[in-house]
This record gives structure tokens, sequence and C-alpha cells, in this order.
């Protein structure tokens, strides 16, 4: 049996009573913390609580040639990841080769930063649109590269009147940070000649889950200046409010009380 088996947001203690149970009576322990990871913790604390050796996988191992898989034949196997186990579709796909070679599987849910967002912004979850993920600039033949979907899908999103999740995007030791994804989201805007964005509402929320989250809302132009501490981060862009979203947002995360002027019944 394969198990999945979900991290939660920030520390080793976010695991649920029956994720703990599954890593402690299996027989191998495996985990991959590239497609997420949490930050308020290490591998030592984990194995430590969990009494189990974990052993780290790379984005090789679990999305081009997982040879362990194999080992869930006869095994019970624990396969860990922050968050909650089936948000990424990296985990979907490990889940469909498991199954195509007659291995059971058995998914263990948990907290995710997806769920945690409405909670901690007053956000309403069914009003949320596509997300996408912001990379970092790239160089390509000599010139910086901005990819511009994240602002194809924010606009797609802004005009069915729905809110826009945006994740950031990590790249080994590097974490990006809400004030480099808002100076990106302008830049993307400046790139198509566009400049409504500039006088969006945007939303940032660092270290969920933790004892020092910060959630701040303010005009996306003035949100890149605010300090939103360590990492990880997550934006959002929301759309035309509800007039609870609205006092949410206020009371929550600091945003202008001018916000409520045309919110929606």
């Amino acid at each position: 049996m394969l198990f999945f088996v979900g991290l939660g947001l920030y520390d080793e203690k976010d695991i649920s009573l029956k994720g703990l149970e599954a890593v402690r009576a299996a027989d191998t322990v495996y985990a991959e913390f590239y497609t997420s990871r949490l930050m308020g913790t290490s591998l030592e604390r984990l194995q430590d609580l969990y009494g189990k050796r974990i052993h780290l996988l790379t984005r090789q191992e679990v999305e081009v040639y997982p040879a362990w898989l194999d080992e869930a034949r006869e095994r019970n196997v624990a396969f860990l990841v922050g968050g909650d186990p089936m948000v990424s579709t990296t985990h979907l796909d490990l889940r469909l080769r498991a199954l195509e070679k007659g291995i059971q599987t058995k998914v263990i849910h948990s907290s995710s930063i997806v769920t945690a967002v409405s909670g901690l912004t007053g956000l309403q979850n069914y009003r949320f649109g596509r997300s996408t993920t912001i990379p970092f600039p790239y160089q390509a033949r000599g010139k910086r590269i901005v990819p511009e979907t994240p602002y194809l899908a924010l606009k797609e999103n802004l005009d069915r009147n729905l809110h826009t999740m945006l994740f950031l995007d990590i790249q080994n030791e590097r974490y990006m940070t809400v004030n480099i994804g808002a100076q990106l989201l302008l830049e993307m805007g400046e790139i198509a000649g566009e400049h409504m964005i500039r006088d969006c509402l945007g939303i940032g929320i660092a270290r969920a889950g933790s004892e020092d989250a910060i959630v701040r809302a303010d005009i996306l132009s003035r949100l890149a200046g605010h300090d939103f501490g360590g990492p990880l981060h997550i934006m959002v862009v929301p759309a035309k409010l509800h007039f609870m979203e609205a006092k949410a947002l206020v009371a929550l995360a600091g945003a202008p009380p001018e916000i409520a002027q045309g919110a929606e019944d």
C-alpha cells in the first residue's frame, strides 16, 4: 500500500493523527519538499516526532523515474508532502502510476494553503477562479524574460469577477516574496500596455499556519513596499468584493477602509 500523507502548512505538528499513525506504521517513509516546504521545521525534527527515518526524493525520482514505487507492492510505504497531497498534479500523476502498477493507494489529507487563504483573509472560497504561479524571470538569448501567463490568468479571472490565487516561485533555496510578485505583476501590466493593474487590490500572506503569520491587503503598487518577513509567501488579487469580504479584509488584513465603497451586497 502506498500512503500519500499531507503534512499541513508550517511545521511537524501540523500532521493529522491519522497521518501520524500511517507514518509510524510504514515500513519505509519517503518525502519530497520541492513542490512545497514546511518552513517551521527541519528533516531532523520531522524524524524525531514521527519516529522514522525519512528518505528525501529528488524531482527526478518523483516525476521521471519513481523506481521506489515498486516497494509498495508488498510493503507499506508512506510518501510525505507539504500541504494536502492531491493539490499538486505531480502527486496525482504519481498515484495514477501506482494504480497502473497494481499498487493500492490511500490519501490522508491535511491543511492546505488553498483553503487556508480563505480563512486568513475572509474571502469566500467559491469565488476563486483559476490559480496560477508567478515564476522568476529568466534569461534567454541574453534577454530578460518575464512570462505573461500569470497576468493573462489574472485578467481572465477579473473579467469573470473571480478572485485569483497566485503561488510564488520556489527555486532550490530561493523563495519569491510578495514584494517581488507584486512588482512582477506590475511589470507584466506595463509590458501588456495596460495600467489598470496598478490600482488593483492585492493581498499578501506570509508563513500561513505559524504564530507570526502576516496577512496584508493594499493597492498592488503599495503592497510591493510592505515587509512580509521570511517565506513562504502567497498572493491573492481579488475581484469585486462582497461587503462581508471587504469588511473582513479591513479587519483581518489592514486593507484601506475605502475598499468597502462599491462592494457588492
